[in-house]
């Protein structure tokens, strides 16, 4: 995974070869098969290179079909479906081995004023600043060492918000240019970190715990106001249900301001291998 902010960047700065058809460079990683939020974040940047820079990105719908082999950059292909007046919409599969891993769809809009609600951001939070970093927690609660998980993924800066486990401040570990659309991608990106593992804390478990064998399946994001990657987002995650060897995670990401940004869900495989589920 990037080890820095830069090198997530680079990540997300596609090749293009050829029109509406693009490759993704890999980063340097311990892990068996690529991060799913690599492919999200790098499947938009696909997209949006493709529409109108005026026209925001608002939702997004992807599904993860085969792991990603980390040794060979992935393609992205992306079709065009609609550029209507207001909305843009835009389908993008990527492949490796000549074989499908992921597809999404994701639609953009033309900014325009409308009615405005949300729910209140959470309360009763450790500030960012006093918060413990998830590098500290991971060590603490698997033993291993937290320069392991800085070695993946110090591009982010990821801190314990609440004891519960749900909650976490979450921003880009560094300064980003004023783009709106790579804000958009590193946040999809992120999105994708601690999602599933809520799905796991009913049960006394943690992402890292070999019983599981856990694979995000599916992963949806809708984009609800401006904001900035690299600025404290409070990350609110919840896990409605579990069954199937499959869990189910929602989450609501809000501003410092209290202003709710960007809402996920996300069902993923948590498979149980030599857990006594008596």
């Amino acid at each position: 995974m990037p080890e820095s902010l830069e090198d997530l960047v680079e990540l997300l700065d596609l090749d293009t070869i050829d029109a509406d058809l693009y490759r993704g460079r890999q980063p340097q990683t311990s892990a068996q098969r690529v991060f799913g939020g690599q492919v999200l974040g790098q499947a938009l940047v696909a997209a949006s290179d493709t529409v109108d820079p005026e026209r925001v990105v608002h939702s997004l719908h992807g599904y993860f079909l085969r792991p990603g082999d980390t040794g060979v950059p992935i393609e992205y292909h992306v079709e065009r479906i609609k550029d209507g007046k207001a909305f843009s919409s835009r389908r993008v599969v990527a492949s490796q081995h000549e074989k499908t891993i992921f597809y999404m769809s994701t639609s953009y809009q033309q900014p325009e004023p409308g009615l405005d609600h949300s729910d209140p951001m959470p309360t009763d939070l450790v500030e960012p600043e006093d918060a413990p970093t998830l590098a500290s927690v991971f060590e603490q609660a698997s033993g291993r060492k937290a320069e392991d998980w800085n070695k993946e993924w110090a591009a982010l800066d990821v801190r314990l918000a609440g004891l519960s486990g749900r909650q976490f401040w979450i921003r880009a570990a560094g300064k980003l240019p004023d783009e709106p659309a790579l804000h958009a991608c590193v946040l999809a990106y992120a999105s994708d970190l601690t999602l599933l593992g809520a799905s796991l804390l009913p049960h006394g478990i943690i992402i890292g715990d070999r019983r599981i064998q856990p694979a995000s399946l599916d992963h949806a994001l809708w984009f609800h106001r401006p904001f900035r990657a690299d600025e404290w987002l409070l990350y609110d995650q919840a896990s409605p249900s579990a069954s199937g060897a499959r869990g189910f995670a929602t989450g609501r990401l809000f501003r410092q301001d209290g202003r709710l940004i960007a809402s996920v869900a996300q069902e993923g495989l948590i498979r149980p291998i030599g857990l006594d589920l008596d």
